[in-house]
């Protein structure tokens, strides 16, 4: 296993979407949403110990416009692991 940020599903989305993640060893995780500007929308996980696994957040854009936005994980631990990714919210 590796530390993953996959593609969310579906994408694009109205107005739910699934975000998967995976962290190969005990971690401080953290995983944000950000608008096209980045600005921080929303924090789906802050700075939460994971243990080693795969796990999957849903994500509900219903009160937001439709748009582009931006998911990024932030690992903490022996290593750190840092990836962002696109997604498109369509109303």
């Amino acid at each position: 296993m590796k530390y993953e940020l996959a593609q969310n599903f579906p994408n694009p989305f109205n107005p739910s979407t699934k975000i998967n993640f995976s962290v190969p060893r005990n971690s401080f995780v953290s995983l944000k949403i950000y608008d096209i500007l980045g600005k921080e929308i929303i924090k789906l996980v802050n700075n939460e110990f994971k243990s080693a696994g795969k796990y999957t957040v849903e994500f509900n854009a219903s009160n937001l416009s439709s748009g582009v936005y931006f998911y990024r994980i932030e690992v903490e631990g022996e290593k750190q692991f840092v990836m962002t990714k696109r997604m498109v919210l369509i109303k």
